[in-house]
């Protein structure tokens, strides 16, 4: 099937969006290195580019695919003994308390959700990405994270309805492409911060 390729044709804004993405990932995984070098640093650039990874398929197909929660997840473990390596194991079991309760939190206000309107409210992906974001953040930036993503995805559905005045209010949201990114920037804002100290 042909597409025209002119700088308004679907392949150029393919070609931009992909450059776009690109950039932003580049960005996110050098930000990460620069706060905190070597291999935590590493860890995070990883989740940068996960989390941009969540962020693009969840926005295109309003699904976040498993192998994507589960290298997060997994990564995340390894941040968190990285982080605190005079104590591992403390610290994978703190981080898989926080992975469980922001689960079960996740998954109750779902099944609520459903109960009370008939429709799924938020998917499993995005309860296992409450889960990815658990095992990455501690207490204090776990809600930081979930405020900042339902905030971003308010102002985006507000942002296309006022621009095109087409968006229904009972229409989907790609609530990870906002929740992934979230958690990777409080995690930036986190590892900065100890840095700091």
């Amino acid at each position: 099937m042909y597409e025209p390729r002119g700088r308004g044709g679907p392949t150029a804004r393919r070609a931009a969006a992909e450059t776009l993405v690109g950039g932003i990932r580049f960005c996110a995984v050098l930000a990460s290195l620069a706060v905190t070098p070597g291999s935590t640093g590493i860890a995070g650039a990883a989740l940068a580019a996960v989390a941009v990874d969540i962020a693009v398929v969840d926005r295109r197909a309003f699904i976040i695919p498993d192998p994507l929660n589960a290298l997060a997840f997994v990564v995340g473990l390894a941040g968190a003994v990285l982080a605190a390596p005079e104590e591992p194991l403390e610290a994978i079991l703190r981080a898989l308390l926080r992975a469980a309760i922001m689960f079960s939190a996740f998954f109750a206000f779902r099944a609520g959700y459903r109960q009370l309107r008939g429709i799924e409210g938020i998917g499993l992906g995005d309860v296992k990405l409450a889960a990815v974001a658990g095992v990455w953040l501690d207490w204090v930036d776990l809600p930081i994270a979930v405020d900042i993503a339902a905030l971003a995805a308010l102002a985006a559905a507000l942002l296309r309805r006022l621009t095109w005045g087409d968006l229904d209010m009972r229409a989907k949201l790609p609530f990870g492409a906002f929740f992934a990114p979230a958690i990777w920037l409080c995690w930036l804002l986190a590892t900065w911060r100890h840095s700091d100290l």
